[in-house]
């Protein structure tokens, strides 16, 4: 209602007046004044403005002049541009909070008005994307029969044509001079409009004012005035647009204090108590409430949403910015000046006026542009109305200049979310749904009414409504964790070399000597390889690295093993050869040794040929292991040779441990039986427990669970074989001696 404007101004300029950053030292006031849309009124009042004298003549200084500094109004283009007449003889800055319509005329005619509201163009762009939003092309415009509703048909029509909106009929409503008319004429000229009489026509466009009305920001007040009269039911689910406004909580406060009994120094709050409230206030005060007489207690909230809004509304919003507007141009002017003037003149703050900006306390940026114009956008408004007369008032969405935004209307369902699919519900109509998420590997999005699945090299996003490429996943030689398993790998094979040189610098003493001297040189230095040859497993796969991983790996490890089988085998048979009559000392000597080692060896060397010859390994791509990775990888070509590889190679460890842990009980001097037994058993170990971890993981993962594998079970056979031999020869000198080689224990 009006009377929420008058009550704007006190809050406002009390917030003004107190904030030390804005006009210190410089008290804001304020005079209302009320023109009736009449235009005599609208012109005395207007004088009154500028001068105390009751009877005015324009263009003379009748009386004591007011320090006017700035004025605010109208409600409507008319009693604007009425003040403006005036206003603009004396260049005083006039701060429209309701002036629609074109720009430029305006502006050429009376240069001394700014609006805060936005231009009127803006209107008709949103009208027709608020129509193409809903696909509504068939539709009815009413208009008031003067020369606005001429020129707004004018310029809208034009804009329905190149949008392909059809207008079926364009009706006009009597011009009206005062609103006590309006429920009257309008309910007059129901009778003869076409959108009662065309039942095809479900979307109606509004200038002045069953069906969906679109309502013009002009209208969007004015329309409230009947609804005291008028059945709410003809605005249910109407949508108008509203100059931008944001909720002020101070004004709430405000309004919650206000009483007629009160010192507000607002002299119509009686008359505005007695409307709202349908009472009388009677001269002497009266204990208890009576039928008809107003006590003032009566709440302000408990007032329907038609005559009075506990909220700020969006024209009391426009007054609020109005206000702003001034006090920011008056500060400016008056921080540039190092002597302010008492009483500045109302013309000296017109360029502080036009291209000012600023954050009003709600947190709004206000800006006028070269036009005096508001450089903001529209709210869209939803009108919800309920059987006692009452309403409410959604902000459903927000045109912006070219920016349309929409909230979902009405329906048994909002719009599933992209990441998720419909799931219709059992028992219900198909608008009524739930949303499930999408599978994990799946998305969805605003163009596709299904769950997805995003292209292999792509994985769905954490919102599962769109694709992120995968990265690439291998070990690579920057990572922390392949610096220290090549850290390894290299120290592993200096520790083997040095034993090498250990062994061969001391080659003719008996530790060195016992057991075969060849045979152990070939472990050391098979040994040495298995170290290197992890190296093979880091850095992105190529073909050469793919072709030489696991057969490299296979050979030289089938070599290691195949020398501990044959110095395993040469120990037992040693053993047997001192035996009285024993035939077993033809076999004891190097050829059997060599024997075992190169038959092994070439059995695992034709199955690795055999390998490479049908389906060798070759570097490929895993899209699939990984949800947000691409695993660079060395496919094996063959799976069931890669396996046998490792079978085979497993198998001689086996039975190495089985020969070795029969021959554990031989006398112990100088007896690898016990090492090598204790040493297999921790290879085999390790290899046992390969394959399922293995088989576990993924991606690089899987490389360093090999390379791991690899080092502990060759670290193994070194530690257990060769440190016991080294801590004699390095320690225990006195036991390297022929004496203690044929030693026998009891």
């Amino acid at each position: 209602m009006q009377v929420q404007w008058g009550f704007t101004f006190n809050p406002i300029l009390k917030e003004i007046n107190e904030d030390p950053r804005i006009l210190p030292n410089v008290t804001l006031g304020f005079h209302i004044y009320d023109s009736y849309f009449n235009e005599k009124l609208t012109f005395q009042t207007t004088l009154n403005l500028l001068f105390s004298q009751k009877s005015a003549v324009p263009n003379y200084k009748c009386g004591t002049q007011k320090n006017l500094i700035a004025a605010i109004g109208g409600l409507d283009a008319e009693t604007s541009l009425y003040m403006a007449t005036i206003l603009g003889t004396y260049k005083i800055p006039q701060v429209s909070y309701y002036l629609f319509g074109p720009s430029l005329s305006s502006k050429i005619q009376f240069p001394f008005i700014y609006r805060v509201v936005p231009n009127e163009e803006y209107q008709y762009i949103g009208i027709v994307q608020l129509l193409l939003h809903f696909e509504w092309t068939w539709v009815g415009i009413i208009t008031l029969d003067d020369d606005k509703g001429e020129n707004f048909v004018g310029r809208l029509m034009p804009r329905l044509s190149q949008s392909g909106i059809c207008t079926a009929f364009t009706d006009k409503m009597p011009p009206l001079t005062d609103f006590s008319e309006m429920h009257e004429v309008y309910m007059k000229a129901e009778n003869i409009s076409h959108f009662f009489k065309n039942n095809s026509v479900n979307a109606i466009v509004v200038y002045s004012l069953g069906r969906v009305w679109i309502l013009t920001a002009q209208w969007d007040f004015p329309a409230l005035q009947f609804h005291r009269n008028w059945d709410l039911e003809v605005f249910q689910g109407a949508l108008s647009f509203a100059v931008h406004s944001t909720e002020i909580r101070e004004f709430k406060k405000f309004l919650l204090t206000l009483n007629p009994h009160s010192p507000t120094g607002d002299d119509f709050i009686q008359d505005f108590w007695e409307q709202a409230f349908d009472c009388v206030f009677l001269d002497s005060p009266v204990d208890g409430e009576n039928d008809g007489t107003c006590t003032g207690k009566e709440k302000l909230e408990s007032l329907s949403g038609p005559f009075f809004e506990m909220s700020m509304t969006p024209q009391s919003y426009s007054i609020y910015n109005a206000v702003y507007v001034i006090a920011h141009a008056l500060h400016t002017m008056y921080s540039m000046k190092s002597k302010p003037r008492p009483n500045p003149q109302p013309w000296q703050i017109h360029p502080f006026l036009k291209r000012i900006s600023f954050n009003n306390s709600a947190g709004d940026q206000l800006s006028l542009d070269g036009k005096g114009e508001l450089e903001s956008g529209f709210d869209i408004i939803n009108w919800v109305t309920f059987p006692n007369k009452s309403f409410s008032r959604v902000k459903v969405g927000r045109w912006i200049h070219g920016l349309f935004q929409m909230s979902p209307a009405s329906v048994c369902n909002d719009k599933c979310s992209p990441g998720s699919i419909r799931k219709k519900k059992d028992g219900e109509p198909f608008c009524c749904y739930d949303c499930d998420p999408c599978p994990e590997e799946m998305i969805s999005d605003s163009k596709h009414d299904k769950c997805i699945r995003c292209p292999a090299d792509q994985y769905p996003n954490k919102h599962q409504d769109g694709c992120l490429p995968k990265i690439l996943n291998f070990l690579s030689y920057e990572e922390a964790l392949s610096i220290i398993l090549v850290f390894l790998a290299l120290s592993f094979s200096v520790i083997a070399a040095l034993v090498l040189g250990i062994f061969i610098k001391y080659k003719n003493t008996p530790i060195v000597k016992a057991n075969n001297r060849s045979l152990t040189y070939t472990l050391l230095v098979a040994l040495l390889l298995c170290f290197l040859c992890s190296l093979l497993f880091i850095g992105r796969p190529q073909i050469a690295t793919c072709l030489l991983r696991q057969t490299t790996f296979g050979i030289i490890f089938s070599v290691a093993v195949s020398s501990v089988l044959a110095k395993t085998t040469t120990v037992v048979l040693a053993f047997m050869a001192t035996r009285p009559g024993s035939r077993v000392r033809n076999w004891v000597g190097k050829k059997l040794a060599t024997s075992i080692v190169l038959s092994c060896s070439l059995m695992q060397g034709a199955l690795c040929t055999v390998w490479l010859c049908t389906a060798p390994p070759f570097p490929d791509l895993d899209m699939d292991s990984l949800s947000k990775e691409i695993v660079a990888e060395c496919n094996e070509g063959s799976a069931s040779m890669f396996y046998c590889v490792l079978g085979y190679m497993g198998f001689l460890a086996l039975v190495s441990f089985i020969v070795a842990f029969f021959a554990r009980t031989l006398p112990s001097t100088f007896n690898e039986a016990k090492f090598i037994t204790f040493s297999m058993l921790v290879f085999c170990s390790v290899w046992v427990s390969f394959v399922p971890t293995y088989l576990s993981t993924k991606g690089k993962y899987m490389v360093v669970v090999e390379i791991f594998s690899i080092l502990a079970s060759s670290v193994g056979l070194l530690g257990c074989i060769f440190f016991p031999k080294c801590y004699i020869i390095a320690l225990r000198p006195e036991l390297n001696s022929k004496e203690q080689l044929t030693r026998r224990n009891n």
